[in-house]
């Protein structure tokens, strides 16, 4: 879930090249495709067709929904509720 939460954060933060947002991410490009299309299916993020016939390098881009923010908003406010410590471990 963390991967997927990761991809919207990159293309909310204004990444919208799938090769972008594969680094913001820090995801490979097949496990990215793969997260890309979940998203896609679920309706969190939209895949917009920029190709203007001279550029054919990338020709997709990405941006979020609003039902992609507000699972953002969700998932952000729940991680604020969770205390998360420190586990230390002794040798």
């Amino acid at each position: 879930m963390e991967i997927y939460l990761d991809v919207l954060r990159v293309i909310k933060e204004g990444v919208h090249k799938p090769t972008r947002i594969m680094y913001g991410a820090n995801l490979s490009w097949k496990p990215l495709q793969q997260v890309l299309k979940s998203l896609l299916d679920q309706g969190l993020i939209i895949e917009i067709d920029v190709s203007d016939g001279g550029d054919r390098r990338t020709t997709k881009h990405y941006e979020i929904t609003q039902k992609g923010e507000n699972v953002l908003r969700y998932f952000d406010r729940a991680r604020r509720l969770i205390e998360l410590e420190e586990v230390v471990r002794l040798p």
